[in-house]
């Protein structure tokens, strides 16, 4: 337990490493000053170019995927594991978006926990990671909503977590909660996004700031 506990520890802190910060600090800048006042990956965009972007959406979605893979690898000599690998590494994947959404090191203000997320899944689940990407750019591409985008994303990952069990491709409970959880927390963060789509005062992608 000793080890599942420090690995959800090592998974936070590895999430509180915001890509858009660190990549600011060595840049000289501080995104959350900036547009929307977020440390994600659409706000880099708006504000510092897609080459900052880019940097922050390799980091943001390697830290998801290195944190899953943390919760997947076995420790040895640790006696039996009261958790399935799986288990832990579903748990150390929402541990990190947690780090990302709410970091440490960064005055707990941080990204929206996408990216992160993505990455996760693309090591627990990579079909599943394609479909929901999939259904984003989909989304993107009809209504150049990035926001929107990522919340009907979001909703469609236990979405097609439950689909792939009907049709014959169970997932794991552990990645279905962990669907679940990252549903919840997406629409959470991108609550601002959702009101001010309500209020037709969301931008497009291209059309100015406030992402």
């Amino acid at each position: 337990m000793v080890v599942v506990l420090a690995k959800l520890l090592l998974a936070y802190l590895l999430g509180s490493l915001s890509g858009s910060l660190l990549i600011g600090r060595v840049r000289g800048i501080d995104i959350r000053q900036s547009g929307s006042g977020n440390a994600g990956g659409t706000n880099a965009l708006r504000v510092a170019g897609w080459r900052f972007a880019l940097g922050v959406v390799v980091i943001d979605v390697g830290k998801g995927a290195l944190a899953a893979w943390l919760g997947l690898y076995p420790i040895a000599g640790m006696g039996a594991a009261p958790f399935t690998p799986i288990e832990v590494a579903a748990a150390c994947a929402l541990a990190a978006v947690i780090g990302h959404c709410w970091p440490v090191f960064f005055g707990f203000r941080g990204g929206k926990g996408a990216g992160t997320a993505v990455g996760a899944v693309l090591v627990l689940a990579p079909l599943l990671a394609g479909l929901v990407f999939l259904l984003w750019l989909a989304i993107v591409a009809s209504t150049r909503f990035v926001g929107l985008a990522t919340v009907v994303a979001g909703l469609g990952f236990p979405l097609f977590t439950w689909l792939a069990g009907y049709l014959g491709h169970p997932q794991p409970g552990a990645i279905f909660a962990f669907s679940l959880a990252i549903a919840l927390l997406i629409v959470f963060t991108h609550r601002g996004n959702l009101l001010r789509l309500w209020r037709g005062q969301e931008p497009r992608l291209g059309a100015g700031s406030q992402p």
